[in-house]
């Protein structure tokens, strides 16, 4: 776990237990998954893409910015380099 990930792991947790709600509630908040909030409060988290950085940080307070990404995301609109795809 990085730095950051740890940061933002237990910044989660405690904001959580500072508004005494649940997983459940925060994904709730931040429109994320249950899932990608409790990948990010484990010891397995790891660099959140773009949209849940962007989630965490409103929901936390922290400046636009603050938490490092993954470069890239892919949409359902675009299929990821390398897929096989054929265009034309």
């Amino acid at each position: 776990m990085s730095e950051e990930s740890e940061r933002l792991a237990k910044a989660l947790i405690e904001f959580r237990e500072a508004e005494g709600i649940s997983v459940r509630e925060l994904a709730y908040r931040t429109q994320l998954s249950q899932a990608t909030i409790r990948l990010h409060e484990s010891d397995r988290g790891c660099t959140p893409v773009p949209i849940a950085a962007r989630r965490f940080e409103e929901v936390l307070g922290w400046a636009p910015g603050s938490i490092p990404t993954e470069p890239r995301e892919t949409t359902d609109f675009e299929l990821p380099p390398d897929s096989g795809a054929v265009t034309g």
